[in-house]
């Protein structure tokens, strides 16, 4: 796990290696074990290195291969490089180093384009060739490692973070009418390519694109699943499905063990991050860290489960890390997770994954989560309800449990310059509930959550609040080949029991019964839920700061009413309305966006 950063010229100039510097410090975060820089004709590329496998001098990145005559930068794992390596080495192919960075370099030579098909893991890279100066960029199959893109005429930059690329200077950053769509209508997702900066794009999942030395480019979408039902399994009862996908899920648990580091687990004490504690002490993992995080009651709400988190602790016998956040840690908590934010994030969550990253990361260097459990399996409330839609409706019910503004909404929130009249987000969901690959409603509304939602809203808060304390997060839930496992899964498989039925039944005898029988929780910071006090205070003062009143965003009537009452409006899945709004101009701010 590491930060990269790179700028490819189109104009016959030679990179500004003092903007990749600029860019690589800012990745210092991502990266705090070592720092390379390589520049070579019109590319210069950045690397900030996080030692997880081949400690030595040899895993340093970048990396150049004299043989092929090429240069990597890499951030993320892949878990088979072992057998990768195995694989290239036979094929004829040398190696110098044990690292899996020297893995995807021979990978590119050996298979070219289609290097990606062999990979297990998470990664974002850009691989140089020297001799005929094509650049090749390359995300994984769930956009679990980022690549953010500031694309002009006569260049090329990409980095780890927009920050990075805001660093090297040159970047438009006035706020991009379609990304805010987006950002108001699906709780500050923004779809990739776009961001909600008009002159910073993101490389979307899957993708391989091409770079000529021109700056002629091409791109493919290397995977997508299938959401439709599998003739070949079309005789398998419910026991062999629920087989199958706890069977999926031990590989890829144990695939996610890989490092010469220790490897801990965020556990919750939800049923997620309980299978996965519970599938490494069956395969014999004694002495776990674990790790939980819990703040105080606010409003109501509860603001720990640290009473299953306890109780899957003592059944699997680990190394248990409760961390409780005193009330008064907040505000300053919130401020710093927003500085780490490469993009506005709303959900709460945030703010106790930075806070429990910081702990976690004075014991280890690499964790196991259980995000994407939910949006692969069918556990969220708003799926059940999608059953009894016929498919062509899809695309209204989802949008009607699931989007937080209607385009009425939208035009009664934001000044009228910031509309926009082709309703974005509604053309978006148009698109995607079209296509074809998905049988039911229910495998339409998990296609865009699994493809979409999870990756910029889960996978991006996981990635950017553990990684601003140089951890990096492994997510078995979202190993390719049991995502487009649970794919194929009938719906109605999934959404018993509450959701995730068919996975809850595969664990039971393996999970305590009390955390598979509870009624599904969340990561709780009641705090932010109920605004009051010194967050409350930081929200007013976001929204009425002279910079937000000269950006003029939001409709000065409407934001007096939310800050009257401001934990009366909620959005269709619960979240504060107000705190979305506040969120957004607080980041701007902090980014001294125009």
């Amino acid at each position: 796990m590491c930060g990269i950063a790179g700028e490819v010229r189109f104009d016959g100039r030679h990179p500004d290696v003092d903007a990749v510097q600029r860019m690589t410090a800012c990745l210092v975060h991502r990266g705090p074990d070592g720092e390379g820089l390589w520049q070579h004709g019109s590319t210069a590329l950045g690397h900030r290195r996080l030692a997880i496998i081949d400690l030595s001098p040899g895993g340093a990145q970048p990396m150049v291969d004299e043989e092929s005559h090429a240069t990597v930068v890499f951030n993320g794992c892949i878990y088979n490089y072992e057998a990768l390596r195995d694989e290239l080495r036979a094929a004829g192919h040398r190696f110098v180093s044990t690292s899996d960075t020297e893995v995807v370099l021979k990978a590119w030579r050996e298979w070219g384009e289609d290097f990606v098909q062999h990979f297990r893991g998470m990664f974002a890279l850009a691989i140089v060739e020297h001799d005929s100066g094509r650049v090749v960029l390359a995300r994984d199959r769930l956009g679990i490692k980022p690549l953010y893109l500031d694309e002009r005429q006569d260049l090329l930059r990409f980095a780890s973070t927009p920050q990075a690329l805001i660093a090297g200077g040159g970047v438009d950053t006035s706020l991009d009418r379609v990304g805010l769509a987006h950002y108001l209508s699906f709780h500050a997702v923004v779809p990739a390519p776009r961001t909600v900066l008009t002159g910073i794009r993101k490389l979307p999942p899957a993708t391989v694109r091409v770079i000529e030395a021109d700056g002629r480019s091409r791109e493919h979408v290397y995977w997508a699943p299938s959401f439709t039902r599998d003739p070949g399994r079309a005789d398998w009862s419910d026991a062999d499905w629920q087989e199958a996908l706890l069977e999926a899920l031990r590989g890829a648990v144990r695939r996610r063990m890989v490092a010469d580091v220790p490897v801990g687990v965020l556990l919750s004490g939800g049923f997620d991050s309980s299978l996965v504690v519970a599938l490494l002490a069956e395969a014999g993992q004694r002495g776990l860290a674990t790790f939980s995080i819990g703040f105080e009651d606010a409003g109501g709400e509860s603001g720990d489960e640290f009473a299953y988190s306890d109780l899957v602790a003592g059944a699997f016998g680990t190394d248990h890390h409760r961390i409780p956040v005193a009330a008064d840690r907040l505000p300053a908590a919130v401020d710093a997770a927003i500085g780490a934010m490469g993009e506005p994030m709303v959900s709460h969550d945030c703010v106790a994954f930075f806070l429990l990253a910081e702990q976690v990361a004075r014991s280890v260097k690499v964790v196991q989560s259980g995000q994407g459990a939910d949006e692969v399996l069918g556990g969220y409330e708003w799926y059940p309800p999608l059953a009894a839609v016929d498919r062509d409706d899809a695309q209204d019910a989802y949008a009607a449990v699931f989007a937080d503004r209607t385009p009425a909404g939208m035009a009664a929130l934001l000044n009228p310059a910031w509309l926009h009249a082709d309703d974005p987000p509604g053309r978006f969901l148009d698109d995607r509930f079209a296509a074809d690959g998905a049988e039911t409603a229910v495998d339409a509304a998990l296609r865009i959550d699994t493809t979409v939602m999870l990756v910029e809203d889960p996978v991006k808060r996981v990635d950017q609040m553990t990684m601003a304390w140089g951890l990096e997060a492994r997510v078995p839930f979202l190993d390719h080949d049991f995502v487009e496992l649970a794919a194929a899964v009938p719906p109605e498989l999934k959404l018993a029991d509450g959701g995730k039925g068919v996975l809850k039944r595969a664990s039971r005898g393996l999970v305590p019964d009390a955390v598979l029988d509870r009624r599904k929780g969340h990561f709780p910071v009641p705090a932010i839920r109920q605004l009051d006090g010194p967050l409350l205070a930081r929200v007013r003062d976001a929204l009425t700061d002279p910079a937000a009143v000269r950006r003029g965003l939001f409709r000065p009537d409407r934001i007096e009413r939310m800050l009257a009452d401001p934990n009366a409006e909620r959005t269709p899945l619960g979240s504060n309305a107000l705190w979305q709004l506040g969120l957004l101009e607080l980041w701007l701010q902090r980014h001294s966006v125009g």
